[in-house]
């Protein structure tokens, strides 16, 4: 009887508790930045490592099949690459740490792969807040 009462939501149209899960997922990944900025850690081994941002990618696993066919589906799929590329460009980091001709290359992609994370952050949460899709 619930089924008949209730109005079929635009395919292209989230329900706003799932924009509002979107929201906290960018917030946990900016407060893990964030902690990596004014503490100990680096920006990204705090991203990748930090309680904040593994909670935000278990959310975007959790919660990615109910934004399937709407715009939101866009950013969970733009915050989970976000995670996976960081950490495969850390892995290639720390591998080329190992040689010194590689130290330069590992220290160079450590810098780029913060402010990476950072502009994935910025821009994502920018075009939620637009209820703007991401680019695929």
């Amino acid at each position: 009887m619930t089924a008949e009462l209730e109005q079929p939501r635009p395919a292209s149209q989230p329900p706003e508790s799932l924009v509002n899960v979107a929201h906290l997922v960018y917030a946990l990944h900016a407060w893990s930045v964030i902690a990596g900025i004014v503490g100990a850690a680096s920006v990204v081994g705090m991203f990748l490592t930090g309680w904040p941002s593994i909670i935000a990618v278990i959310i975007n696993y959790v919660k990615r099949p109910d934004a399937r066919g709407t715009w939101l589906d866009t950013h969970f799929g733009w915050q989970i690459r976000t995670f996976w590329y960081t950490l495969l460009w850390v892995v290639i980091a720390v591998i080329a740490a190992f040689t010194v001709i590689g130290l330069p290359f590992a220290i160079g992609i450590a810098i780029v792969i913060t402010l990476w994370v950072i502009y994935r952050i910025v821009r994502g949460w920018i075009s939620l807040a637009s209820a703007k899709a991401m680019p695929v």
